[in-house]
């Protein structure tokens, strides 16, 4: 019988980035915190999907919505993505 467990596993996964700064605000952290914490999260996701052999990883991570956030905090966002 072969030992290797055989899942199932989807063809294409899709994150839609959202809640990281309430995340940090629930914990009396900055908003910046939760970003980073997302980008950890991120950076797990994209790492078992390559794991798993997983094709396609969709991320949505930035919405028009964001543009009105304090300009630090967009300022932040957007060098997360130079760096993931």
């Amino acid at each position: 019988m072969d030992k290797q467990l055989k899942l199932n596993l989807p063809q294409h996964i899709a994150v839609v980035m959202d809640g990281n700064g309430r995340w940090a605000a629930d914990r009396g952290l900055p908003r910046v915190s939760g970003h980073v914490a997302g980008v950890y999260a991120l950076r797990r996701t994209v790492a078992s999907c390559l794991h798993h052999r997983i094709p396609t990883l969709t991320v949505f991570a930035f919405s028009s919505e964001n543009w009105r956030r304090p300009l630090a905090e967009v300022s932040a966002l957007q060098k997360f993505f130079c760096v993931l």
